[in-house]
């Protein structure tokens, strides 16, 4: 495909060798604006997605009342529709009118304007795509602590280790294997996003 011009309206194609990629590396000064902005929006989605979703793992991984209610209510947006969720946080995150100003204001803040200016843009459009995907990854990570014996922590307490000890040297390597597919897929999928983006920021300012 990349070798060939295609007329999407007809379905015709023609062979144009490398033409296509002397165009893009060239010729279109957007190409690598574009592929600066996937790798920071990447870059900044996929740590803050992996770190969230391990706390929260921590936090429901253990008996109190309502835990369930929690764990569904950070899973449900990943099941809203993703144009849903963008035009939502398009109304929360306006200038004058939008809640997360407008509650800001409450307490003196004058709030940015989210999605027009190029830093708060895209600090906006990774948080929010945070909040819509961090729940699968928590139930990964959650499915992975309910597989770890307790007779390791109760050992290590005996020993004299505390919590922090616990988590480094002992729940956190054994988390490792999918940590690494938690990684590989929230990369590949942060390397896909349009829709959300182009829904709330119209491609950017």
């Amino acid at each position: 495909y990349s070798l060939t011009e295609w007329n999407i309206l007809s379905q015709q194609s023609s062979f144009v060798g490398l033409e296509n990629y002397r165009d893009i590396l060239f010729e279109n000064p957007e190409f690598w604006e574009v592929l600066r902005n996937s790798l920071v929006f990447a870059a900044g989605l996929v740590p803050l997605n992996v770190a969230l979703a391990l706390v929260l793992a921590l936090a429901l991984n253990r008996a109190f009342h309502g835990v369930i209610v929690f764990r569904t209510m950070f899973f449900a947006p990943v099941v809203t529709a993703g144009a849903a969720w963008a035009i939502v946080w398009t109304f929360l995150l306006q200038k004058e009118s939008g809640g997360i100003n407008q509650m800001l204001a409450l307490v003196g803040i004058d709030g940015p304007n989210w999605l027009r200016q190029p830093d708060w843009a895209m600090f906006s459009v990774i948080v929010t795509r945070v909040l819509k995907n961090v729940g699968l990854n928590m139930i990964l990570y959650l499915a992975a602590l309910q597989t770890i014996p307790r007779d390791y922590a109760e050992a290590a307490t005996l020993d004299g280790a505390g919590r922090w000890h616990i988590f480094r040297h002992l729940t956190w390597p054994m988390l490792a294997p999918t940590t690494l597919v938690i990684r590989i897929v929230t990369v590949v999928g942060s390397l896909k996003v349009f829709d959300h983006i182009y829904l709330m920021t119209g491609g950017g300012p």
